[in-house]
């Protein structure tokens, strides 16, 4: 146990600046994103009020979707979001997708979390906090290191072939590769487990809060 904490610590020590980069480059995205929502005009921000003034309404009458269906999905989202990082990995002209994939995510949260505040004050805050806060406690580490990783081992593949290393064995660093994306997608599933039965429940209790 001790020797895996030693060789965590030495791995981040190592690679500090990318999981530094990661890091702005994710943080850019949210200030975009609340950029984005300052910038629309009225009529914008009315029209897209009054789709999610609608689905307030419907959750109230009860659940939109079915508890095991939300899980389903939110599990196949994150397959698919880690899994497309983990290829992206694998290639070295992946490298900017990485990065706009890392930038829009941000991008998301940030828009999502400063329309709610713009439109709803302090009870947008509070809504926010319940619905998205609970599952990206454990999403956004895990996208970050996720992209780390995958930057990390797309530029052992460029220092390879540019130093024309090639023979020297791949097979370590990639089963090292695999292995942790497999780690990432067990906390993932976790992070489904609380957004559909813990943010679900919190979110219904918040609406029903500000509609009293």
């Amino acid at each position: 146990m001790y020797k895996k904490r030693t060789l965590i610590a030495e791995h981040f020590s190592n690679h500090a600046v990318i999981y530094f980069f990661m890091l702005v480059l994710f943080l850019i995205g949210v200030i975009f994103g609340a950029v984005i929502v300052n910038s629309m005009n009225f009529i914008q921000k009315q029209d897209l009020f009054f789709y999610l003034d609608r689905f307030f309404g419907q959750l109230l009458e009860g659940p939109v979707v079915d508890k095991q269906e939300m899980l389903r999905s939110s599990l196949f989202y994150h397959l698919k979001y880690l899994l497309l990082l983990f290829i992206l990995g694998l290639s070295i002209i992946g490298l900017p997708i990485i990065w706009i994939l890392l930038f829009v995510k941000g991008l998301v949260i940030g828009f999502s979390v400063g329309f709610f505040v713009n439109q709803m004050g302090w009870q947008g805050l509070i809504f926010a906090a319940a619905s998205i806060a609970p599952q990206n406690f454990l999403i956004i580490p895990i996208y970050l290191v996720a992209g780390s990783l995958a930057m990390i081992f797309s530029l052992t593949l460029l220092r390879k072939l540019f130093t024309r290393r090639l023979q020297q064995p791949i097979l370590q660093p990639f089963l090292r590769y695999t292995s942790l994306y497999l780690t990432l997608l067990v906390i993932g599933s976790l992070a489904a487990i609380i957004e559909s039965f813990i943010s679900n429940e919190a979110m219904q209790v918040v609406i029903r809060w500000i509609y009293s």
